[in-house]
Formats: structure tokens, sequence, C-alpha cells
């Protein structure tokens, strides 16, 4: 089999960073069975680390987002190696368009319609909505006059965020008709769409979907404070695995149901619900990739489940192979993110590994090092940590550390 990666993710090597540690490519792939080429960005190129005899091509570009451009490299690789039998993109933002260039040149594998179940948030709704499970009022956009038409109608606050977005970006909290309206001067409206806002915690779910959309993992988790308290209100974002209780029973039997109404099969997926003050259980939204933030590291530690080798083992040999589960472990994560005015020097930095037990896992920066501006979860932010324990003791341990963590910095000239 000819195998193409498309990697925009790095590797690093220092001993403190974990990420995109669990998505080994030359360990995960068999290079000796099949041929693998990669397609990279500069960045990317950092994170393919196979041995050079075993890559069948390899071709870098500016930008593996940018269609023609990766549409060419595939070609050359294919005129160089083979026709391509498997193109695979584990980054949210290249499941998109490696479906489109899947399309235009014949790869066999998911096509945009197929993408769309859970990249495009209001036909995941749809088709979730139809199998008779509780959605929030939702829709397009279109045009500001229909947007408003629907705010009047459905009443405020209301949620505006892009069809295609992930991890929270582009998505506000709209209060009122003024706000709705010069919000929608700012967009291209026909990539949005409105959401009732629906009151209650949220959980987090992430597994995976095996053949004929059966799921024979999941894990459930619930998260401390939000994404969107995260992305746009510079607020602490963490979650807690929850253990056995009738409503984890539940939350499971849903996401089941979720997961056949929108036929998802061969991969991950990350799917998010609310669960109402009256325990009702609301889909948010789902993605068809391994959950971000800490979610892969804390599966592997607690399961024995490295997500990336499930799926690619599905794409690659047509097998998954799963560890029995034994036990109801739990643990946790905590993300407390970068403080406001970057670039900016730590002066000083709080370590709070020393303080909790249950802390596995802990990224601080170090004083003197710049903070620089951007970067989604898998940033050094100001404090990183991934926690082992049962669920109450992670929880409390966790608002804990959110309440003595302390970072100082200073602004430093671009």
């Amino acid at each position: 089999m000819h195998i193409v990666v498309v990697n925009r993710w790095p590797r690093f090597h220092d001993g403190q960073r974990w990420d995109f540690s669990l998505g080994r490519f030359e360990e995960l792939i068999d290079h000796e069975r099949h041929r693998v080429s990669y397609v990279v960005d500069p960045v990317g190129a950092t994170g393919v680390l196979a041995d050079p005899s075993q890559i069948a091509g390899l071709v870098e570009i500016d930008d593996v987002n940018d269609f023609g451009a990766l549409c060419a490299a595939v070609r050359e690789i294919a005129d160089q190696v083979g026709p391509v039998d498997q193109l695979i993109a584990v980054s949210e933002f290249t499941l998109g368009i490696a479906a489109e260039v899947r399309e235009a040149l014949g790869i066999p594998g998911p096509r945009p319609e197929d993408v769309a179940v859970y990249r495009n948030k209001l036909r995941m709704k749809e088709l979730v909505a139809e199998a008779g499970i509780r959605v929030p009022l939702f829709a397009s956009c279109g045009t500001a006059e229909s947007a408003v038409t629907f705010a009047r109608t459905t009443g405020f606050p209301l949620i505006l965020k892009p069809v295609s977005g992930a991890a929270s970006m582009g998505v506000h909290r709209v209060d009122d008709e003024g706000t709705l309206t010069t919000q929608l001067e700012q967009i291209d409206t026909g990539d949005y769409e409105l959401e009732e806002f629906i009151d209650g915690a949220i959980y987090h779910v992430d597994g995976f979907a095996g053949e004929d959309s059966q799921v024979p993992f999941l894990a459930v988790s619930r998260y401390i404070n939000d994404c969107l308290s995260f992305e746009s209100g510079g607020q602490p974002l963490g979650s807690v695995v929850v253990q056995a209780s009738p409503l984890r029973s539940r939350i499971e039997e849903f996401t089941r149901r979720c997961m056949s109404a929108l036929g998802m099969s061969s991969m991950p997926f990350h799917l998010e619900l609310f669960v109402t003050p009256d325990g009702d259980l609301v889909f948010l939204e789902v993605a068809g990739r391994i959950g971000g933030a800490e979610v892969p590291y804390l599966t592997e530690k607690l399961f024995g489940v490295n997500l990336f080798q499930v799926w690619l083992d599905a794409l690659c040999e047509g097998r998954v192979t799963l560890p029995p589960m034994t036990g109801d472990p739990s643990g946790g994560w905590l993300i407390i993110p970068k403080p406001d005015g970057l670039p900016a020097r730590v002066v000083t930095v709080t370590p709070m590994r020393g303080d909790f037990g249950t802390i596995w896992r802990e990224l601080v920066p170090s004083p003197g090092e710049v903070l620089p501006p951007g970067g989604s979860y898998d940033a050094v932010h100001s404090g990183r940590f991934i926690l082992i324990g049962d669920e109450a003791t992670v929880e409390e341990d966790i608002r804990k550390i959110i309440a003595g963590f302390h970072i100082e910095t200073v602004p430093v000239s671009e």
C-alpha cells in the first residue's frame, strides 16, 4: 500500500514537551511493509522522524491548507512513487482539505460530503436531530436579515460560531440584537451559524468508532470551565474523567446513538454535550479526530489506549486492537492560559507538582522565558498539568491549583 501522510505537527525533544509524542508515524505505520510518503509544511517537517531510507517520497510546501499546493504535492509524490492508496490527515485543520484532494485526484477515502458529518456543525446537528436526539435550536446565518429573524424568534443569549471551526476559535456569545448586528457586519455570514444558548454543564466523550459505527472504546469527562471561556475570556480550562455512575451510563448510551446517527466509523471522535440542570442530555458538536489539549496523553495513561495507534491501524492495516478495560480509573488535566500583554518575559512562576501528589505531568515556563502570542492548547501556557487519581480528588486539586497558581511577567518589545 502507498500511504501519503499530511503532517503539520512538530515533535519536541527537550524532555519537557509531551505534545504530539503519541503520533509517531515512524513507529505507528509499518514503513517496511508499506511505501510511506509525506507532505509537510516547515513545522511538520520537524515531526517526520522515520529513517530517510524508509521514506518513499517527501514534499515540503509552505501551507498544507493551500489546496493547489497540496494537490500538486500529492501528484508529485504519485508520479515519483506510484498511485496513492491512502491519504492520511490527522489534524482537525487538514481533514477537510484532505477530503477535497482525495476527490480531485481519485484517491480512496472520505470525500467532502463524508467529512461534513463531523466538520460542518449544521450538517451534524441535522443528522443527530433526525435521529430524535435533542440538539440546540440552530440556523445558518445565511444573510444578516435571516440571522436577526432567527435571533428574535429564539431569544438571547445566542452562540455565533463558524460552521467548520474548531477549538472555539471565532465563537461568540451574543447577548442582544445590537451586538449581533455588529458581529454580523464583521463576518462572512455564509460561513457562520447561530445556536440556542443551552444552560448546563459541558461534558466531552473521547473514543473510537469502529465498523458500522460501533463504539468499542470511550471515556466520559466533565469540563471545568469551558473552551469558549478559555479561548475568548482567558480563563483556565480543564476536565475530569467521570467514574461509574448512572449519569455516565446515560452519556455512554447517548454517545452510541449519536455515532449511529452520524454514521461515523473507523475513526476516533471527540463529542461534546450539555447536561442541563434537569438532567437532559443535549448534543453540542462532534469532531472526527482525537481530542485536543491533554486528552490523548491522559487517555493513554489511564486506559493504555493510544488513539493515534488505533486510528492508524484502522487506516493502514484494516484492523483495530484495544486492550481489555480493567478497573475504573480517573484523572484530569488543566491549562492555565498565557497572561495578557504578550509577548512577555516570565519573572516568577509557581510550580505546583511538589504540592499535589496527583500531578503526573507539569509544564510551566522558566523565569526568563518569553511567552509569544498565539498558539492553541498545545502552546507553552502559564501552566499545564495532567493529574491522576479518583474523580473527586482530581477535581478538588484542579480547583486548588487554579486558586494557588501565580505567574509574574513583564512586557517585551517586539
